[in-house]
């Protein structure tokens, strides 16, 4: 089995924007463009977790469609 630890190589294109703002935002925090991409790719799995670890919990609750949940809205003037 290969080791986990070792760091593997990718190559990901961004807009040329965001790509700007990310060499200009990893200069001021003094860290690597590999760094702060690792850290929002491992915040975004977290985050994919966190849901995946709440359907169980939600399971059984009721469903209720966008357009019922809309309706509801402008009923109670929201919308």
């Amino acid at each position: 089995m290969p080791n986990m630890d070792t760091p593997k190589r990718a190559t990901v294109y961004f807009d040329a924007d965001v790509h700007r703002a990310l060499r200009l935002r990893a200069a001021a925090l003094d860290r690597s463009i590999s760094d702060m991409v690792n850290d929002a790719v491992k915040a975004a799995l977290a985050d994919d977790a966190e849901d995946l670890a709440a359907f169980p919990e939600r399971k059984k609750e009721k469903s209720l469609s966008f357009e019922t949940f809309v309706q509801g809205l402008r009923r109670r003037g929201r919308l």
